[in-house]
């Protein structure tokens, strides 16, 4: 191959001052021609490199790999190839390189010399194993998957634990069903219900949880979040999700749970004696006043005490809400105006302006009792947490076939690192508890149960000292969730 020497020249500079190794390499392996780069990345000068061939400098694990390509190369069944391997350097240290290498033939085709280049990504594949530790020794589960579904990537921790909902193998792709329920154990998940399936559509959660197993004795618990993979240009690339293992947490909610309902249901039968005494007491006309004042302090407690127990049973029936409502085409703007009338006369007393916004008429199929004890609670509790003076507005309206409620209150309002807690059971905010507001927590977390239930969501925003939000939406045509 004829090559005018001032292009040759330019070439040699070329290769010499190249911030990338590059070598030209003879048909039989020997270094032909080393530039500075490849010479600092490999610890020799480069003579002592043109006196070795690259079999030399290739550390023996990765040697049979490179020969196998540069021979397919030579019978010309490829033109060029590139693979990561690892290189000896002069102090007896791997050096790791991205090989990129070409063949270069005359005019009649025949082999010349190949040309390689070498990255060093010595750095690079030390933080690549870093990451491999890490990703293969936590104890949560990871998933790589594809934008077309496709699993592409999974730690240990993961795959060791699909044999339990899939004891038939999986296939590797995204929404394939299995031995998958929902938090009641019996409930198996839909297609798209599954995790993996709703990561590949683009959604992003956490805490979704879900029991795994088809024997109840041995089954697991797990809480799985997910979040999209993009491109430097903001393409899709897939989805990652961790699994975090949750069975004692579940089992224990569970015993708690069963605790806590059966300790009330103890408790209601006595209580319901003794506020049935006491109505007998409070009808003797013989008592004095100061008795029947005194036994009017005893049945109000009475009462909160069973208001107490109440909300404890429905707390521990929350996981069973959806099986256990009763459906029905219901006129919510009436019993938003029952609720209103219930809270009325304490709004009054209290200086609190109540304004009600409904339609004459807006039907939806729901439990009555339940939505009418979601309204109480948001209610009450706005009217609870309004200083004298303040303003509760409720509104009604139907959004594209979706019903909204809205209770906004101009009271002491929630502090922002409390916000999203405001729905966990037995919650209480630093606010309501300093100014000794009464109170069990318990009432938006059964609120929340409800709207769940119906399949719907409930949201609150909130501003200290300006008021509070909380806003339910719920399908028009509701069925179990």
């Amino acid at each position: 191959m004829d090559v005018p020497s001032g292009d040759a020249d330019l070439w040699r500079l070329m290769l010499q001052h190249s911030p990338i190794g590059m070598t030209v390499v003879a048909l039989d392996g020997r270094l032909l021609m080393v530039n500075r780069a490849l010479s600092e990345m490999l610890g020799y000068t480069q003579d002592e490199l043109k006196r070795r061939g690259f079999q030399e400098l290739t550390h023996p694990d990765d040697l049979d790999a490179d020969l196998a390509l540069f021979e397919q190369t030579l019978a010309g069944e490829i033109d060029s190839y590139r693979l990561r391997k690892r290189y000896l350097h002069a102090d007896g240290s791997v050096v790791w390189g991205d090989l990129s290498v070409a063949l270069v033939r005359d005019a009649d085709g025949e082999p010349l010399h190949f040309i390689s280049q070498i990255l060093d990504i010595t750095e690079q594949r030390h933080t690549e194993e870093r990451l491999e530790a890490i990703f293969e020794t936590v104890s949560v589960g990871l998933l790589l998957i594809g934008p077309d579904g496709t699993y592409e990537r999974m730690n240990r921790r993961h795959r060791d634990t699909l044999a339990i909902p899939f004891p038939d193998g999986h296939e590797g792709a995204a929404g394939q069903l299995g031995h998958v329920y929902h938090l009641d154990g019996k409930t198996l998940m839909t297609r798209e219900e599954m995790p993996s399936y709703r990561a590949v559509q683009g959604e992003e959660f956490d805490d979704y949880s879900y029991w795994v197993g088809g024997d109840p004795a041995t089954r697991l618990a797990f809480s799985t979040s997910a979040r999209q993979v993009r491109g430097p240009a903001g393409e899709p690339l897939g989805a990652a999700l961790a699994y975090q293992e949750i069975t004692d947490l579940m089992r224990a909610m569970k015993v708690k749970d069963e605790f806590v309902s059966s300790v009330s249901h103890e408790l209601r039968t006595p209580l319901t004696s003794v506020l049935g005494y006491l109505e007998i007491l409070r009808d003797r006309g013989d008592l004095p006043d100061d008795v029947r004042s005194q036994l009017r302090v005893i049945q109000r407690n009475a009462h909160r005490l069973q208001m107490l127990l109440s909300d404890l049973l429905q707390v521990g029936q929350a996981a069973e809400l959806g099986n256990a409502l009763q459906l029905e085409e219901v006129d919510v703007s009436s019993l938003l105006r029952e609720a209103a009338d219930a809270v009325a006369p304490g709004a009054e007393g209290l200086g609190i302006e109540l304004v009600v916004d409904v339609p004459s008429r807006l039907v939806i199929s729901a439990d009555p009792q339940r939505i009418r004890q979601v309204l109480d609670n948001l209610l009450s509790n706005a009217v609870k947490y309004t200083p004298d003076g303040g303003t509760v507005t409720a509104t009604l309206r139907e959004e594209d076939d979706t019903l909204v409620i809205e209770v906004v209150d101009t009271g002491i309002g929630i502090a922002p690192d409390e916000v999203g807690q405001v729905f966990d059971r037995f919650f209480r905010g630093r606010q309501a508890l300093d100014e000794q507001i009464p109170g069990t927590g318990l009432g938006l977390d059964i609120v929340s149960a409800i709207v769940s239930a119906h399949g719907g969501e409930i949201t609150v925003a909130s501003e200290v000292g300006e008021g509070s939000t909380f806003r339910v939406t719920l399908p028009c045509d509701a069925e179990p969730s």
